[in-house]
């Protein structure tokens, strides 16, 4: 028996559940949604939005070009033990083996080191 109240056990305390304060997800789901492009109703700024993702989207799939293309370059590299045919470099990314030496060699061009011409 514990000599003062400081040493008294706590009375265990009973965890209620928190209170939901967002409402559940619907079974059913919601439509599919692109940009809220389809919730523009002004003509000419649906006009500028789009054109502004188009060119975005432009631009990342050419930068996106070239990193295969420096990856299919490095994976090419006779300096590695490990070097890709071109055949089984156009398999992994589902190329011709003509598309792939092409990029192979746009990936070498890219890789060089850039001479400044004076």
């Amino acid at each position: 028996m514990p000599d003062s109240p400081a040493e008294a056990p706590e009375p265990t305390r009973r965890l209620r559940p928190s209170q939901l304060l967002f409402e559940p997800q619907s079974a059913e789901p919601e439509p599919e949604r692109f940009f809220d492009l389809e919730s523009i109703d002004d003509p000419a700024e649906l006009l500028r939005r789009s054109t502004e993702l188009a060119l975005a989207f432009r631009a990342a799939a050419e930068r996106a070009t070239d990193f295969q293309a420096v990856a299919a370059a490095q994976l090419a590299d006779p300096r590695r033990f490990d070097a890709l045919s071109n055949t089984e470099i156009a398999e992994q990314a589902d190329w011709t083996p003509d598309y792939a030496a092409k990029m192979i060699e746009y990936g070498r061009g890219l890789l060089q080191p850039r001479r400044h011409e004076d």
